[in-house]
Parts: C-alpha cells; sequence; structure tokens
C-alpha cells in the first residue's frame, strides 16, 4: 500500500502548482509531475492515473482562465474537442497494439523541429494569419488525429496541438494556446475515465495536487495573457526541448541505440 508523509504531500502539491503554471502557458507540466509522483514511491502505473486526475485541474482551470477573456469560445469549439476525445479515446483503444519504442524513437526529433520551428520563425506573434487549412479540414482531421497521439503515448501533445493551430489554422500564439488547453483539457477527460474505471488512481494525493495545479495555471493564464507571446514562445522552446533530452537520456530509448549515445 502506498503511503506518504505530510513533508512528501507538500512538496507534490508544490510541483503541481509549478507544473499547472508553466502547462497553461507551453504545455509539459508532466515533467514535473510524473518523476515527482515516481520520486515518492508512486507504483507507475498509478502515477499516470493520479497525474491525469490532477492534471484535469491544471486545463481546466487554464481552458477557464482563456474562454473568460474570450480568447476561445467554448461552445463553437465543442465539436473540435469531441474530436479531440474521440481520438484520445482510439488511441488508449491502440496503445496495446502500436509498439511504444517506436514513439520513443520518433519523439524527441519531433520535439526539436517544433522548438526550432517556434525559435527561427519570423513575425510568429499574437495576431491571427492567413490559415493554410480549412476549419472543418483541421477539425476533422488534425484534431483528432493529435488526441489519437495522446492517447496512445501523450508526451508533447499540447507542442502538437500549439504547432499545428499557429501553422495549420493561421492562430495567433496566445490564441492557440489558449484553445490548445482547451483540447489537451479534452483529451484528458479520455485517459482519466479510463483510469478511474481501473482503479488505478490515489484521489486524496490527486485531488491535493489538483487543487494546486488549478491555482498554478490560473496564475500561468494570467501571465501568459498579460505578456503574450514574449513569454509563451520561448517557454514553449525550453519545454520542447527538456522534453527531448528527457526522453533521450532514457538508456532504452531506441534511438541512442541507432546514434551509439
Amino acid at each position: 500500500m502506498f503511503e506518504v508523509t505530510a513533508d512528501i504531500v507538500v512538496l507534490l502539491a508544490l510541483a503541481a502548482f509549478i507544473a499547472g503554471l508553466i502547462d497553461s502557458i507551453a504545455g509539459g507540466g508532466g515533467l514535473i509531475t510524473i518523476p515527482a509522483l515516481l520520486l515518492a514511491g508512486m507504483p507507475p502505473v498509478e502515477t499516470l492515473g493520479t497525474n491525469k486526475l490532477q492534471g484535469l485541474f491544471g486545463s481546466g482551470s487554464a481552458t477557464i482562465a482563456y474562454a473568460s477573456k474570450g480568447h476561445v469560445k467554448l461552445r463553437s469549439q465543442l465539436p473540435a474537442a469531441m474530436l479531440a476525445l474521440f481520438g484520445s479515446a482510439l488511441g488508449a483503444m491502440a496503445a496495446t497494439i502500436v509498439p511504444a519504442t517506436l514513439m520513443q524513437a520518433i519523439l524527441p526529433v519531433l520535439l526539436i523541429a517544433i522548438a526550432l520551428y517556434f525559435a527561427f520563425k519570423p513575425n510568429m506573434g499574437d495576431t491571427d494569419r492567413n490559415e493554410r487549412m480549412s476549419p472543418f479540414l483541421f477539425m476533422a482531421m488534425i484534431v483528432p488525429a493529435i488526441g489519437f497521439y495522446d492517447g496512445l503515448f501523450g508526451p508533447g501533445t499540447g507542442s502538437f496541438y500549439m504547432l499545428a493551430l499557429v501553422a495549420l489554422a493561421g492562430y495567433g500564439v496566445l490564441k492557440a494556446t489558449a484553445h490548445t488547453k482547451f483540447l489537451n483539457f479534452a483529451t484528458n477527460i479520455g485517459a482519466f475515465a479510463v483510469f478511474a474505471i481501473a482503479g488505478v488512481i490515489y484521489w486524496k494525493i490527486g485531488l491535493i495536487m489538483g487543487i494546486a495545479q488549478f491555482l498554478g495555471a490560473r496564475l500561468g493564464a494570467t501571465l501568459a495573457m498579460r505578456i503574450g507571446s514574449g513569454l509563451i514562445k520561448p517557454l514553449l522552446v525550453l519545454v520542447c526541448m527538456a522534453l527531448a533530452i528527457k526522453l533521450l537520456a532514457d538508456p532504452e530509448n531506441p534511438l541512442r541505440l541507432v546514434l551509439d549515445l
């Protein structure tokens, strides 16, 4: 039976607060919370389930904050959110078929590419630009495809939504961030439901961390709306690079074997 002391719970809550702050701006909150839960001694499967519970508070908090200021219209985006949820559910079902090693090898390369795109793409700010794909095609193809990835593997989902919304939908950086959190909230619901049904969630710890993440996400979203792309772009680049390095640091990553790292 997994048990933690009061001081560990406080540290987990602090980790969740920081994760919520960062995740609401650039994604990647799991980089903080998952290692924190594992270091606390929580089993891996329960870590993923508990992380999804507390993560729902963060993505939900950020979504509310962005929607309250008009950066995302929830009612008009509900069809996209449902497709994202449906895609993530299919991805979760496919997780038992598709080898995780394939995603482990490809993901660091994709994340580095996203970081370079946001770092060096000129004239990228908070102003919307011309879209390269119609809203219908984007919603029907791209949204559920990234949702499928989230259910299948997960890390970097927010970065992929950001890239797609900016590069294909023509969204400004702040608007893309707001819509990313709403879509990410939808994809998280499917995985959370699966973990809850399986009974692999530590509810008390998840709820305590969830409250802290809610507050952190609220602060992060407020900062993002106040500063805009000047904060979001560099933080997104750092998060993508940090996640890529974390994945490459795994001795079992197939890409390490190919590169003889």
